[in-house]
């Protein structure tokens, strides 16, 4: 009996295009198929290839997410077709919300033109829905880079803060949610934490042993591999998208994780395996109650932040006008030549300054009080 040859697949790269045209993240498509998250990120990885009836399935969602595809782009409606809704809801999946759904309608950034009765959303709304989905996952995101409860919030807001003065640039990103994730890992990532009076105590520790033994190996990482490791073991992105992430190589980005696992694997031996790894670094974050501001706390301080800065700029341009004003007004208007140095002139005594007087000097000034008082009258003159 002759075996059927097998369905044919795209790529794995036009797999994980065509899934994202069709604003599907990958937790969606595993549903669909019925398959874990895994199997569908090493799918479009190339690390395995499906067989069997996931290959007819996994094939024949792929055709038609491409045929939909087509028809939109022939439609004129592909462009920045859900451009916010996959990295949404992929950080929410990975933070262990998958029982949330974004609403299938395509998230826009842009405003609605008079004649177009769709729903769009204001730039309000829009921060809003990021933040809600997004700050959840990256505060224990950060708490696992520093191990502190108050610098992870403080990173989050000061991230979605800097998202909000440039929110028209965020807003046209092709993942804003990575924009803010890497904005939050840098700010807290910063060396310059550890001279703030505030943040050169630790923290107390977690509750429970095991989780505060992988956080300790965790922070005696080097920062790069711990941020690498976290993205590609804890948050779920492939090698290409941690290393640009990371402003590294691709080739760094996978020798930063290999060094990583191995200190890891050393420490705590029984993580040795990523799948069990990704699911200690899940718990370790939920295990901790963080809680991020509400978005329109950090709208506001946002909005102060950005007015402090304005007015401290006219603060300091109007001083500097003034200052440039005075010096025009005081500066002289004519040339003056300098003062040419004394010339020494011949015959003339030089010029004796007063002072204490010798021995010699005070025997004349009392010989000459005697003769004055014991000299001959003065004469003088009488009228005739």
């Amino acid at each position: 009996m002759k075996r059927s040859p097998a369905t044919p697949l795209p790529a794995p790269k036009e797999r994980r295009r065509l899934r994202e045209a069709a604003s599907l993240t990958q937790a969606q498509l595993a549903r669909r198929l019925g398959v874990r998250g895994d199997t569908v990120r090493a799918w479009e990885s190339g690390r395995s290839t499906p067989r069997g009836r996931n290959r007819e399935a996994y094939a024949k969602l792929l055709a038609s997410l491409e045929q939909s595809g087509a028809a939109r782009k022939g439609n004129g409606d592909g462009e920045d077709h859900g451009m916010v809704t996959v990295c949404l809801e992929k950080l929410a999946d990975e933070a262990g919300h998958r029982h949330r759904t974004v609403a299938p309608e395509p998230v826009r950034f842009t405003q609605a033109p008079p004649d177009d009765d769709r729903s769009y959303l204001t730039p309000t709304q829009a921060f809003d829905a990021l933040y809600a989905f997004c700050a959840p996952a990256l505060v224990r995101q950060t708490y696992l880079l520093t191990g502190r409860r108050e610098l992870a919030r403080e990173s989050v807001e000061r991230a979605f803060q800097l998202a909000w003065e440039r929110w028209p640039e965020v807003a046209r990103d092709p993942e804003p949610a990575g924009w803010v994730r890497a904005a939050a890992y840098e700010w807290a990532l910063s060396p310059w934490h550890r001279f703030r009076p505030r943040y050169r105590k630790p923290e107390p520790p977690t509750a429970d042993g095991s989780d505060r033994a992988l956080l300790d190996a965790l922070l005696h990482l080097p920062p790069p591999q711990r941020r690498t490791l976290l993205l590609y073991d804890g948050v779920g992105l492939d090698l290409p998208e941690t290393a640009a992430e990371t402003e590294a190589s691709t080739p760094t980005a996978a020798r930063r994780l290999l060094h990583a696992r191995e200190a890891l694997a050393a420490r705590l031996p029984e993580l040795s395996e990523p799948e069990l790894l990704h699911e200690r670094l899940a718990e370790v974050a939920s295990a901790e109650r963080l809680r991020a501001a509400k978005p329109e706390e950090v709208r506001r301080g946002s909005e102060r932040r950005a007015r402090f800065w304005t007015r401290s700029a006219i603060a300091f341009t109007v001083a500097l006008i003034g200052a440039t004003a005075l010096a025009l007004f005081t500066a002289p208007t004519h040339y003056e030549p300098p003062v040419p140095p004394g010339e020494t002139v011949q015959g003339v005594p030089p010029r004796v300054a007063p002072g204490p007087l010798s021995e010699e000097e005070r025997e004349l000034r009392s010989k000459l009080r005697e003769e004055l008082l014991d000299g001959p009258e003065r004469l003088a003159p009488q009228a005739g």
